[in-house]
């Protein structure tokens, strides 16, 4: 608990409850504040019942009050009801408000040519097999021409390469596309940040829409894609424009100047594939292409990030708990917030060490932060 209150002190999230209008219009055991400890701690404790969640949260918020408030255990039908009554929207508005990148000037792995890497990338989450779930969220098809065994919500999020923080998420149905999705999430990048971002993501109006936001951009593209070649550059790169694929009136665009690189990997395996990225790091004396190619391969630390999130935080195999659309986006947000929460603590650790914070063992983190006090424990004083 004190690592919850910590990283979202209790005045903001009362803040962000009033901004939702979900303030409490009479007095109640569960109050608005602490449903809203609740649903991160349900994903601090996945496979916990409602009973042992709030008997674990409880326990940390009476002692953080020095054990001047305490709590009764309410029935699994009343803190059912807090949920709904909550919603999603403060979880939500938590997240954005809270989660930012928190990698420092000295921290490995996690700059590039002064440069803050971050990598967006998406997953697909199960759900509860319920009507409403698969009304909203859809449930994707199989490679058999059927359909999976369970609805699924797509995420896409915003990590930062050197920490695993997660500092800004999308969530749809299964049917948005993931380059959609990370259209929602471009609001996030500002300048000093390089954009890692796999060639599923690459469209000429994304690549304006997140170069305008000041931040530099380092894309693989499919290796079809041919640039108008400008001028070949010392280290081997070139510069080329590219134009919109398509639209009506994609002869009228202005073209954008890239630098293109090109690449095979030798790791002593037969490997003929040929890699192509853009960026917009133009110079070759701030990155040449060899360390830009380096750098691409940090686009993978996002996928360990969702690792994190759905193997261990989650648990293996398992599904969300929630039935209803709305719980089922409080439940997620509740993860990313408990991942956040998670991570800040392992790069406070990592900066004491000092190690690399992806050297951290995130399982070993995720049990520090399930043990819970009980009632006999010290005092906070």
């Amino acid at each position: 608990m004190g690592l919850l209150t910590k990283v979202f002190p209790p005045d903001v999230v009362d803040s962000v409850v009033a901004e939702c209008g979900r303030t409490e219009q009479r007095s109640r055991a569960l109050t608005a504040r602490v449903t809203t400890y609740f649903s991160i701690g349900m994903a601090l404790n996945a496979d916990g019942s409602y009973e042992d969640v709030f008997a674990q949260l409880t326990d940390g918020l009476s002692w953080s009050s020095g054990w001047s408030q305490s709590w009764s255990a309410p029935t699994k039908s009343a803190i059912f009801q807090a949920r709904s009554r909550l919603g999603y929207e403060p979880l939500q508005a938590l997240f954005e408000r809270v989660a930012h990148p928190v990698a420092a000037p000295d921290t490995p792995g996690s700059w590039l040519a002064g440069r803050r890497m971050v990598a967006i990338d998406g997953t697909c989450l199960d759900l509860a097999d319920t009507a409403a779930n698969v009304d909203y969220f859809g449930r994707p098809g199989s490679s058999r021409g059927e359909q999976s065994a369970f609805p699924q919500a797509r995420l896409v999020g915003l990590a930062e390469c050197g920490t695993h923080a997660l500092f800004g998420a999308a969530l749809g149905p299964c049917s948005r596309s993931e380059r959609e999705l990370a259209g929602d999430l471009l609001d996030r990048l500002e300048a000093g940040m390089l954009l890692l971002a796999d060639r599923g993501f690459y469209g000429f109006d994304m690549w304006t829409r997140a170069a305008a936001t000041g931040a530099d951009l380092l894309w693989r593209v499919k290796s079809t894609l041919s640039p108008k070649h400008l001028e070949t550059l010392e280290d081997g790169s070139w510069l080329a424009q590219i134009i919109p694929t398509s639209g009506t009136r994609r002869a009228h665009r202005t073209p954008l100047t890239v630098r293109v690189i090109d690449y095979t990997l030798d790791d002593g395996r037969d490997n003929p594939e040929q890699y192509r990225l853009l960026t917009t790091i133009l110079d070759p004396t701030d990155a040449t292409a060899q360390q830009l190619a380096l750098a691409y391969a940090q686009r993978w630390e996002i996928e360990n990030t969702f690792d994190e999130l759905k193997t261990h935080q989650r648990g293996p195999r398992a599904v969300l708990r929630s039935k209803s659309p709305e719980l089922v986006k409080q439940e997620i947000w509740g993860h990313l917030c408990c991942h956040f929460a998670i991570r800040t603590l392992m790069v406070d650790a990592a900066r004491a060490g000092p190690h690399e914070p992806t050297r951290v063992s995130f399982v070993a983190a995720l049990r520090i932060a399930r043990r819970s006090l009980s009632h006999s424990a010290f005092s906070p004083s």
